[in-house]
């Protein structure tokens, strides 16, 4: 894309709720309450923990971390907002169903979302109880990009819904919002010319590997178990830097390939951003990841990410994606925690840093052993 092309797309930008200014004394954790689906139990007939998010806050909030005051409240994508990355097709499929009868059944709903009985049920319900947590934690990851160019760094506590993309949904993924995110930033904070993808979530990221394959601005590093869905071949063309993991990894090896990788992949191309997608479906005993990362195992992976970005003065922002175990929300309360501890995020906040300011606030955090 020329320079004239990207400040054409700058001012041709529609107006967006999700860039409002946030207050200097938030931490850049994004989070809604309305990102826990509860839909008379059906949530429960897929394995993923639907009230995860939540869990994660209430652990943080325990542990005197945070409070509702100095959470950034997240906000739900509106359909202007989808329609940067999405299809109109593919959102009307969404938010129509079919028609039999007088009955409605939200046939695409319940292929995504894996829960076979959403198929029986109206489809204002399904966008009310399923659709819109997950509309507004896409929301967060949108916010969240702006916020980790402003602050250094930012956590959406949900999101990472990457087996979307631009006209397909899968896996518990109805938003493509990792690419959203970047094309947000794209269109709108001068100075964003180039994102890295880090996903280490267990499956592979086919959503924004589709959405990203022709686009040089973007790089992407997956490491992901093999032999799991989605096994996208198509997709995995769009990889630039890819682990293949066989069942059953433990801690030693998938450590030392992901300090390996990440350190060759910001070696390779220096980006504007970093979009780290978190996912703890790795976790030993997971039942669609197939891995057997311990706990300590994925909180010291999570620093070497955020450590590999604050030494080189990226700005980082952080999803959760996948983790299909009760005890994943404890791991990713502890991890945030850890990166707390290490001086890796923090409270401190420097007024009007952006593109321009981040590097220099960030070597001077490093140097002085200070948080930020």
């Amino acid at each position: 894309m020329s320079k004239k092309e990207d400040l054409e797309g700058k001012k041709s930008s529609h107006q967006t709720e999700l860039y409002a200014e946030v207050p200097a004394t938030c931490l850049p954790i994004v989070y809604s309450p309305e990102y826990n689906i509860t839909f008379m139990g059906l949530e429960k007939l897929h394995p993923f923990d639907a009230g995860k998010w939540g869990k994660v806050i209430r652990f943080l909030k325990e542990e005197q971390f945070i409070t509702d005051e100095i959470i950034v409240l997240a906000r739900e994508a509106s359909e202007a907002d989808l329609l940067v990355v999405h299809t109109a097709r593919y959102l009307n499929r969404l938010k129509n169903a079919i028609l039999e009868g007088s009955r409605e059944w939200s046939l695409v709903v319940a292929t995504i979302t894996e829960i076979p009985p959403v198929l029986f049920l109206p489809n204002f319900l399904v966008q009310r109880k399923v659709l819109k947590p997950l509309r507004t934690q896409t929301g967060g990851t949108i916010m969240a990009g702006k916020l980790a160019m402003d602050r250094g760094w930012a956590i959406n506590v949900g999101g990472g819904f990457h087996h979307c993309s631009s006209d397909k949904g899968g896996g518990f993924c109805a938003y493509a919002d990792i690419t959203l995110a970047i094309k947000f930033l794209f269109e709108r904070v001068e100075g964003v010319a180039r994102a890295t993808i880090i996903d280490l979530d267990a499956h592979q990221g086919n959503g924004h590997e589709r959405d990203f394959l022709e686009d040089r601005r973007v790089y992407i590093m997956d490491v992901y178990n093999r032999h799991i869905y989605p096994g996208d071949g198509y997709a995995k063309r769009a990889i630039k830097r890819k682990v293949e993991l066989d069942w059953g990894t433990e801690d030693i090896e998938y450590l030392q390939k992901v300090e390996l990788h990440s350190e060759g992949a910001l070696n390779e191309v220096r980006p504007d951003i970093i979009i780290y997608n978190a996912g703890t479906d790795i976790l030993d005993g997971d039942p669609l990841g197939g891995l057997a990362i311990s706990p300590q195992g994925i909180i010291k992976r999570d620093e070497i990410i955020f450590r590999a970005a604050r030494r080189r003065g990226i700005p980082i922002l952080m999803v959760t994606s996948g983790g299909y175990q009760k005890k994943t929300a404890r791991i990713i309360a502890d991890s945030i925690l850890n990166l707390h501890k290490q001086g890796l995020i923090g409270e401190e906040v420097v007024d009007g840093a952006g593109p321009s300011h981040v590097s220099l606030m960030m070597s001077k955090s490093v140097s002085s052993g200070g948080k930020f």
